[in-house]
């Protein structure tokens, strides 16, 4: 079989592009992982037509507009569509017929038991060979467990034996929020096929990267199809270990920021994905957690660290309920405002947002809970009970806490003491360690982090030393 273990590193041409025609492509499904695919290979040179059984979304999308946040996407789309490069449509035997390469980018959602759903790759194979007119190399794209590739190619011989098919996989490594920057800018692009015309059709893909010295690995199919669930189990295990850290720092007086920070300056370990917080969230790290360890289990290996990887992620928001609870003591009827709402900055994806999770929490607490987020537009519907306003000041006018969720940048700019003064409580509970705990302080918040000690505002502290007959000066405190 070729390709096995093979990686290859594919040099600069002098800093020029190759001179190879642009392809003609088709990407099924234009969600989080088919749009960008779409608009970065139309700007990559080629001819892409995205196809989507949401007449809705294809509609949007035929006017130049985007069904969802990501930096950059739509500008993209704009400049393919006023470029004759990317077309859109619902209609599959018109989209696929005369193809060079037809992307799979539908979801694979989990079951009730984890594993994987893959019910629309398998329609999506069908679809592709139901409309070939001719042989054509089709991609996984969508993160499937090792062993799909075998299915994909049955199917495809199912509908038609008289056609030769390629299959290929070529996971995707997108961080949702720099999903642009990710697919032209990639640390590394993995191809897995099982034939040298597969691994040069692909080449000549994606040329115009290789031509600049980015990094293709090519293996046999499976190795692909599993490196991709291998990655974001590992990067998942990071979170959840910095989380776990988090609790023991917590207990030892000690701070977890600077522990990372050593730990992250071993080349062998690295800063990324260090951060503790509410937790890991999104559509991909749940479910290909899940999906992993059941594809393991099949094959007849105990992967128990998986499973505890998924406890402790749990874990991280209870945390935060009980440190709101600490604060407030009773949670009932208390205003809490989430600043927020995305499971990360750069998206407005809230699916499996730890946010929510924390929202429906309070909820169930009896606390009124009202949330903000610069890119949400509403989320109530996914979370009963929920408030939702669309500025950040009013969403923590009278609150007895608020609590920051989602590291937005521009949550580093919050006016503390206009903050400070709108509240009914100055208690701030920050779930991603964005603030300064000094700021926090001299702005005369009860401050509580991540894995690091509780800081109490100077007036709390001046009384507290008051009652012991002792005298405190603050230091530094902002005028």
């Amino acid at each position: 079989m070729y390709g096995n273990g093979k990686v290859k590193r594919v040099l600069p041409l002098n800093g020029q592009r190759p001179t190879t025609e642009g392809m003609d492509i088709a990407v099924i499904g234009t969600g989080h992982v088919g749009l960008p695919t779409c608009v970065t290979l139309g700007a990559l040179g080629h001819t892409v037509t995205g196809l989507d059984e949401d007449a809705q979304k294809i509609e949007l999308l035929q006017a130049g507009s985007v069904p969802f946040f990501e930096p950059g996407l739509e500008e993209l789309l704009c400049q393919g569509i006023s470029q004759g490069r990317l077309t859109f449509s619902v209609d599959a035997e018109t989209a696929l017929p005369g193809k060079d390469v037809v992307f799979i980018c539908v979801g694979t959602p989990a079951r009730e038991d984890g594993s994987a759903n893959l019910l629309a790759v398998e329609t999506a194979a069908r679809t592709v060979a139901r409309f070939a007119t001719g042989p054509v190399v089709v991609v996984e794209k969508s993160t499937v467990p090792a062993g799909t590739a075998h299915w994909v190619r049955r199917a495809l011989a199912q509908e038609r034996p008289d056609i030769r098919f390629q299959v290929v996989s070529n996971p995707e490594f997108l961080r949702e929020g720099q999903a642009i920057e990710d697919s032209l800018h990639p640390d590394r692009i993995l191809v897995g096929a099982d034939s040298l015309a597969a691994f040069e059709k692909m080449r000549q893909l994606y040329a115009p990267l290789l031509s600049e010295g980015y990094q293709l690995i090519e293996t046999d199919i499976e190795t692909a199809e599993l490196s991709k669930h291998a990655c974001n189990a590992f990067l998942a295990m990071k979170i959840s270990f910095a989380n776990a850290l988090a609790r023991i720092c917590e207990r030892a007086g000690a701070d977890v920021t600077a522990v990372t920070r050593v730990m992250g300056a071993d080349a062998r370990i690295g800063h990324m994905f260090l951060a503790a917080g509410l937790g890991y969230g999104g559509y991909c790290f749940p479910k290909d957690l899940q999906a992993f360890h059941r594809l393991a289990a099949g094959l007849g290996y105990d992967f128990p660290l998986l499973e505890e990887v998924a406890r402790i992620n749990d874990e991280a928001v209870e945390a935060v309920v009980q440190k709101v609870e600490d604060a407030l003591w009773n949670l009932e009827n208390k205003r809490v405002t989430l600043l927020g709402l995305a499971f990360k900055p750069g998206t407005n994806d809230t699916r499996f947002s730890p946010a929510l999770i924390l929202a429906r929490r309070l909820i169930e607490k009896k606390s009124h809970v009202v949330g903000y987020d610069p890119q949400v537009p509403d989320a109530t519907s996914q979370v009963p009970g929920l408030e939702q306003a669309h500025d950040l000041y009013a969403a923590a006018e009278g609150a007895d806490c608020v609590v920051l969720c989602t590291d937005w940048p521009e949550f580093r700019a919050i006016d503390l003491w206009r903050l400070r003064n709108i509240m009914a409580y100055p208690v701030f509970v920050d779930g991603r360690n964005l603030l300064d705990p000094e700021q926090m302080r001299a702005a005369g918040f009860t401050y509580y982090s991540t894995g690091r000690p509780v800081v109490q505002d100077y007036q709390f502290e001046i009384a507290s030393a008051e009652a012991e007959g002792e005298q405190i000066v603050p230091q530094g405190r902002a005028t």
